[in-house]
């Protein structure tokens, strides 16, 4: 089953004239969204996020659900100026790029997940960084948007967080540890020194996982919850508990603060900019 989570729109916007405009589509087993920036005033004019009640457990399930959306999305029936896509998924690693090398794809992959023969693998190259992130894309997704659209950019969300996490805080004084938080799982962020310390995408069902998960990691990286910047984006309010439990363990905790290139209609709240931090920040 699919439940609309949100629908965030321009008061004046003309659904019928949106060809200079671009298309930003993120999807997951759990969820799909899409937003739609106005490249002229390079600013967010809508948003629309679905969730899959019942978890996609096959390709088949996902690419009915995602195709359920678009034949009643009245946004995603319109032509676009171009188009960028996100997987989100746990099927990637990340390699230092002197290390990385294009025929061994599968070999990356495999220390993290189980790989089988017929699966399609593919790389990011993160922009100024020695990092390449590599992963499998849900094919079947990307073959029907083609069918839609006729041409787009893809990429893994890990990519999107890292390049735009490091861009603004590459030159903090103290470390920074990030949580993105989502529907049962996290990704987890480490800058320091300049670099990226360390990512890794964690499921969890309560939120002594979550603390145990940041401490674990925080401990094996050597950071002092006394002094390190522990910062929410996502799904998150000061209100819940993950928030409350991060606090009792780590001395500075706060939200991210939006800092985006882009506008926003007024329609977005800090909220929505914060909880759709990665497709917002995605082109």
């Amino acid at each position: 089953m699919i439940q609309q989570k949100i629908k965030i729109k321009k008061n004046s916007l003309d659904v019928k004239h949106l060809e200079n405009n671009h298309l930003s589509i993120q999807f997951s087993l759990g969820g799909f969204s899409f937003c739609v920036l106005d490249r002229e005033n390079n600013t967010f004019i809508a948003l629309n996020d679905y969730d899959f009640v019942e978890p996609n457990n096959s390709p088949q399930r996902l690419i009915a659900n995602i195709s359920s959306i678009f034949g009643n999305d009245e946004l995603l029936k319109q032509h676009y100026n171009s188009v960028s896509v996100t997987h989100i998924n746990d099927l990637f690693t990340l390699v230092p790029k002197p290390l990385f090398n294009e025929d061994r794809l599968q070999d990356y992959v495999s220390f993290n997940t189980k790989v089988y023969p017929q699966d399609y693998l593919v790389f990011d190259e993160l922009k100024n960084m020695d990092i390449v992130s590599v992963f499998i894309p849900f094919v079947n997704i990307n073959n029907f948007l083609i069918d839609q659209f006729s041409h787009f950019e893809y990429k893994h969300n890990s990519t999107v967080l890292i390049e735009n996490l490091l861009a603004i805080y590459k030159y903090s004084l103290v470390p920074k540890v990030f949580a993105h938080m989502a529907n049962g799982h996290f990704e987890l962020i480490v800058i320091a020194n300049k670099k990226l310390q360390f990512y890794n995408t964690f499921k969890f069902s309560t939120k002594e996982d979550f603390i145990y998960y940041v401490l674990f990691t925080a401990e094996q990286l050597k950071l002092n919850p006394e002094k390190f910047e522990f910062l929410f984006l996502g799904s998150i309010e000061k209100t819940d508990d993950i928030f409350a439990m991060a606090y009792k363990y780590i001395r500075n905790v706060s939200l991210l603060e939006n800092r985006s290139k882009y506008s926003f209609d007024e329609a977005f709240s800090e909220t929505d900019k914060r909880t759709y931090y990665s497709i917002l920040n995605q082109y």
